[in-house]
């Protein structure tokens, strides 16, 4: 696993992706590759980011399938012929250090009816949502691709919803994840207690140390009175405990599936 992310300058803008909330764009950038770029200047800020960073490299420490993440820079010139002031003033705000996801082109959004994915599969999708208390994969957005035929998730910046607050992150990390009621693949999710086991081979102390080392310092000054360093310090530790409790939110989803109708 990679210590850090590729960095790359943006360079050309290619277009507003309104299809989220947080307004991210196409754009291309210095290596000749296009990214759906997701700015700190937009809705949650830079904790959007830090959920996109976390959620999707735990997410391939788990074996699904993610598009590369990338550091993005973004420089005062980028955007300056965007006609749309609210996009204007979006790169504005969002200049410096941003991120970016490998553009899958040609994919499609993925119907959790239409396109069938395995037990395994969709019992470890539910499990890393629940694990990084995901509230946004439901079946009206799934936040999946299909991509050659294969699953691809993308958006995880409605993950870790602690931190917005930044209350008790020990209590949140101790709490199951009701939302799994709501998610995309809970009727496919057959094997959630064999998934827990292989979970805990992979995700481990030691590579939650690893991904939330690489959170960039300029996104995590959330006050005046915390360092980033501590900052790491308390996602690393919810994450861990998180890990330790997994039996809490794994118990939960397979009570809302026994409800299921059959």
């Amino acid at each position: 696993m990679n210590s850090t992310l590729r960095h790359q300058n943006v360079t050309r803008y290619i277009a507003p992706l309104r299809e989220g909330g947080s307004l991210p764009a196409l754009a291309e950038a210095d290596d000749g590759f296009k990214y759906v770029v997701k700015f700190r200047g937009a809705g949650h800020g830079s904790k959007a980011l830090v959920s996109e960073l976390i959620g999707g490299e735990i997410a391939r420490l788990a074996g699904l399938r993610v598009p590369e993440l990338v550091f993005l820079d973004v420089d005062e010139d980028f955007g300056r012929t965007e006609p749309d002031e609210e996009i204007q003033d979006l790169l504005k705000a969002s200049r410096g250090l941003n991120l970016g996801l490998h553009f899958l082109s040609g994919a499609m959004t993925l119907d959790p009816y239409a396109n069938p994915v395995s037990a395994a599969e969709a019992s470890k999708i539910l499990w890393v949502d629940a694990f990084l208390t995901n509230i946004d994969r439901t079946v009206k957005n799934t936040n999946m691709l299909l991509w050659h035929g294969e699953t691809w998730l993308i958006d995880h910046g409605a993950s870790l919803y602690f931190h917005h607050s930044w209350g008790d992150h020990i209590k949140a990390a101790m709490s199951p994840f009701p939302y799994s009621q709501n998610h995309a693949m809970l009727s496919r999710a057959s094997m959630l207690n064999e998934v827990d086991a292989e979970m805990h081979r992979f995700i481990t102390p030691e590579a939650i140390d690893r991904i939330v080392a690489m959170l960039p310092d300029e996104w995590l000054d959330y006050s005046p009175d915390i360092t980033p360093a501590a900052v790491r310090q308390v996602y690393a530790e919810f994450l861990k405990i998180r890990l330790d409790n997994s039996q809490l939110f794994v118990n939960q989803a397979n009570e809302f599936r026994s409800k299921l109708p059959l």
